[in-house]
């Protein structure tokens, strides 16, 4: 009995010591999960970052909280819950130009810029693409894993390829250690290469193509060095000024006044060219800009073939910190800087000055500020327009002969408080602004665009104890002809205003419209072949019916000439449809 007790203990020593035998000399096979799943996760070249507050993806943007970049790219970044906005400095870091002259020019001395975020609570999140460049970064998303990778820039990296069958990653160096990833080449979409962050005896530290981070013997890999310089930009000296592909030009302004608008919702924009978003405006006296761009709106609008030419405004209501602007020449300065810097970091195609309601009495101060910041745009490779009315703040001829464009605002002709109610742009208006702007004021026929209204304004006339009160609204197109249509109006067509008018009474007051749509356009865009002007400029994209582009690319891209327009519409009947 004692004899077999000891073979029994004899016999377990035996196999506990077998067993961990096998385990000291075997390599686990576990396979285990590289990312939680759940939101996006967020690898910094070999590192998983833990997060307090997950990454977003906002109509294909990448944002990150606020405090995770102070942690890992910018110490010296900043939030400022006044202007609820967030700041950044060049104090430490380089933004490249296309010049070297630029590029001196806006880093001479630390620039603030102002970085638009969207707030979630008490969250501030930063669109991290946008800094790319200014951090020296590149921002990858990886949908297959659901994960961000970040690299800083470098001129080479060393990489790995699989060279042997049996290759596996794991998530330590050891053999023991669970696995990450199998290499089998017999699946599709089969990719081996990784790059390579750290050197051991026997290993390598490595990142999949696919973000995963990890340990993989030497023996299963070669190694090379790529020195595809594909996370540098460098600087070109030589600049080419983007340019309109088409002879005549179709530009529209679109109103963005909040920085979370989705562009992919909007509809394709037959024959558009150029998209001018309103998103920079002079703040104060100093100089500093007011910033509401985003980076996935540029991307959208390249993607979609259309230059975008971002609009840089004042101050409307304040024409007394204009003034002190316009007179401050280290204010020019600084705002030329930050102008300059937001179009390398947006890649902008141009700029589009629109320096409204300011003093007459600045006119010449005006002209001598484009005229100063104009040559530093151009070298930048912008086009550089300005927008102008009809009235005398403006030295249009001197303005013409500074930038490239004059974008000539003809609308308004009966204004949101104007004493009588009115068409927006009667074309009859339109063609002796014409004439008076190309024979007396000077301005370049082939410069000039004309303005175009997509907005109609309804006309109140109440009456009240024996006064009549005048006040109006503006309409869309869409919301102009369904106001028609709703109050069983009977529209009749204006040949003066070139649009239909109707009319109907409501609650004792009466209600007048004189409408803009696609006929009232078609006449009016006739006027860029009948005068040869450079095109046409539209306020704006938020108020435009779509039959609109179809107009507009028919006589802009296919007429060539003002006669063969004329042929094909000179026996047009103007008949309202319902």
């Amino acid at each position: 009995m004692k004899k077999a007790a000891i073979i029994i203990i004899v016999i377990l020593l035996v196999s506990t010591l077998a067993y961990g035998f096998f385990k000291l000399n075997h390599s686990n096979e576990n396979l285990i999960p590289a990312f939680e799943e759940g939101g996006l996760n967020l690898i910094i070249e070999d590192q998983h970052i833990t997060l307090s507050h997950s990454l977003m993806l906002v109509d294909g943007e990448i944002l990150i909280d606020f405090e995770t970049v102070k942690k890992h790219f910018d110490p010296s970044i900043k939030w400022d819950k006044t202007l609820e906005k967030v700041i950044v400095s060049t104090k430490d870091r380089i933004i490249k130009m296309k010049t070297g002259s630029l590029t001196s020019f806006v880093n001479d001395k630390p620039l603030s810029l102002n970085i638009p975020i969207i707030q979630e609570e008490d969250v501030i999140y930063i669109p991290i693409e946008f800094l790319s460049d200014f951090y020296g970064i590149k921002v990858t998303h990886i949908e297959e894993n659901n994960v961000v990778v970040i690299d800083y820039k470098t001129d080479f990296i060393k990489v790995a390829n699989v060279i042997e069958s049996g290759a596996v990653l794991r998530n330590g160096r050891d053999s023991k250690c669970p696995i990450l990833r199998k290499f089998d080449d017999t699946k599709e979409n089969y990719k081996d290469e990784m790059r390579i962050f750290e050197e051991y005896d026997k290993w390598y530290k490595v990142r999949t193509w696919d973000g995963v981070v990890g340990f993989i013997e030497k023996q299963y890999v070669v190694a090379k060095i790529n020195t595809q310089t594909i996370y540098d930009k460098e600087e070109k000296e030589v600049v080419e000024e983007s340019e309109v592909e088409n002879d005549k030009i179709n530009l529209v302004w679109d109103m963005v006044y909040t920085r979370r608008s989705n562009p992919s919702s909007v509809p394709d924009m037959n024959g558009l060219d150029i998209i001018s978003p309103t998103w920079f405006q002079i703040q104060n006296s100093k100089g500093d800009l007011m910033n509401r761009a985003y980076s996935s709106y540029e991307k959208w609008a390249h993607e979609k073939g259309y230059k975008v030419w971002a609009l840089l405004s004042n101050d409307f209501q304040d024409a007394d910190m204009t003034s002190k602007f316009l007179k401050d020449d280290k204010a020019i300065e600084n705002f030329t800087k930050q102008i300059l810097a937001y179009a390398s970091l947006y890649n902008l195609d141009g700029i589009n000055i629109d320096f409204e309601n300011f003093y007459q009495k600045d006119r010449d101060l005006f002209t001598r500020f484009v005229e100063i910041i104009t040559p530093k745009l151009k070298e930048q490779g912008l086009v550089v327009s300005v927008d102008v009315n009809d009235i005398p703040c403006y030295d249009k001829k001197a303005l013409s002969q500074i930038v490239d464009y004059v974008m000539y605002m003809s609308y308004d002709q009966h204004w949101r408080t104007s004493p009588v109610a009115g068409s927006v742009a009667q074309v009859s208006w339109q063609e002796r602004i014409l004439k008076r702007v190309l024979q007396e004021e000077g301005v370049p026929k082939e410069k000039l665009l004309l303005g175009l209204p997509y907005y109609t304004r309804l006309w109140e006339e109440k009456t009240e104890g024996g006064a009549i009160s005048l006040s109006s609204v503006a309409l869309t197109m869409e919301e102009a002809k369904r106001t028609i249509i709703e109050n069983d109006a009977e529209p009749v067509w204006d040949e003066e205003s070139g649009q239909f008018y109707a009319e109907y009474e409501k609650d004792n007051s009466r209600f007048r419209i004189w409408l803009e749509d696609e006929k009232s356009i078609n006449l009016k865009s006739s006027l860029v072949h009948k005068y040869n002007l450079a095109g046409v400029c539209a306020w704006s994209r938020n108020f435009v019916s779509e039959d609109i582009w179809d107009v507009l690319y028919h006589n802009l891209k296919e007429v060539k000439e003002y006669d063969e327009w004329f042929t094909l519409n000179e026996d047009n009947e103007y008949v309202f449809v319902y």
